[in-house]
């Protein structure tokens, strides 16, 4: 028996990846644990964009999560990933372009018409998805529920998978908190297919559709382990991005906010650690849903005594 610590991204990825190989595994969640940061997520499968900022690991590891999750749960959508910036801001763009790869110059309005007043060029990462990451990990929990893993709040009865994220600092003095905030609202005025990167020297942002006018905008990344409500000047500069994206937000309705704080270990690349008995997957940053699936199957490889982990490292690169 394998116990999992946790039910976020991490822990649910890891049950998955651990049952696909046909070994017995249960999933601890003490009763009155708080929900997991991952639903916070804006579910963006984006290794391309993350290569201006990310490490090359995470983008060439990262382009395989896609494909991992489109076989695990419905709804992901391979629309690509649109970059633009307003026309002050052009320099970001060119320099947003110079920093990754994989994308096309495009006329934003060619790919979403809503954007046609806005802006005059884009950057288009065709090889990136999006999801809605609540639904997501509502189908990985159903999934595993069905093939008889059972979740629970009693003692672990087996190996120890820890993936509780900040609830695990006790064992990994190095996991810092790395605080991000999120909007989602009610916009039937704006018609977006994909996500929509806005490229900003001081407040940047993201916008996702998860449903028919259902939006998720975000995020900020503060350092930070502030676990308070989403603060007024997230809300502004937040809305303020979206209603230069469209003005169509003006008239939007906040329909949740969110802040949570992020697991992040100092060179903000997730990791799998072995500790005193014990094995941590955790310090997912801002990479969860692209990283998580990656490190759960070289977790679950490992535990069924295969030799794939330094076969899935070989032959990806980051462009």
């Amino acid at each position: 028996m394998i116990s999992v610590l946790g039910a976020g991204v991490a822990g649910l990825c890891a049950a998955t990846a651990i049952r696909d190989r046909g070994l017995d595994v249960e999933v601890i969640v003490p009763e009155g644990s708080p929900p997991p940061v991952s639903r916070l997520a804006g579910g963006m499968l984006a290794p391309f964009c993350e290569g201006e900022s990310a490490p090359e690991t995470v983008v060439a590891r990262g382009q395989k999560a896609v494909d991992w999750w489109a076989s695990h749960v419905s709804g992901v959508e391979k629309r690509g990933t649109l970059m633009v910036a307003a026309a002050r801001d052009g320099t970001e763009l060119d320099r947003f372009s110079r920093a990754t790869c994989q994308h096309t110059w495009v006329s934003p309005a060619q790919l979403e018409p809503a954007l046609e007043t806005r802006f005059t060029r884009g950057l288009f990462f065709e090889a990136e998805s999006h999801m809605n990451p609540v639904e997501a990990l509502a189908d990985l929990r159903r999934s595993l529920v069905s093939r008889g893993v059972r979740f629970h709040g009693q003692a672990p009865s087996g190996q120890i998978v820890d993936c509780r994220g900040l609830a695990a600092r006790g064992h990994l003095p190095d996991l810092r908190a790395v605080r991000g905030e999120m909007l989602k609202v009610h916009a039937p005025d704006v018609e977006l297919t994909r996500p929509i990167r806005l490229l900003h020297p001081r407040f940047p942002c993201y916008i996702v559709p998860h449903a028919p006018g259902l939006y998720m905008i975000g995020a900020t990344m503060v350092e930070s382990a502030n676990a308070g409500g989403i603060s007024v000047r997230a809300v502004m500069e937040l809305l303020s991005a979206a209603y230069t994206v469209h003005p169509g937000f003006a008239e939007a309705e906040v329909m949740e906010t969110g802040a949570g704080l992020r697991p992040a270990f100092p060179d903000n690349i997730p990791a799998i650690r072995s500790l005193l008995g014990a094995i941590h997957l955790n310090g997912m940053y801002r990479h969860g849903f692209l990283m998580a699936p990656i490190l759960a199957e070289e977790l679950a490889q490992q535990l069924a005594g295969t030799s794939g982990q330094t076969q899935t490292r070989k032959h990806v690169h980051a462009c």
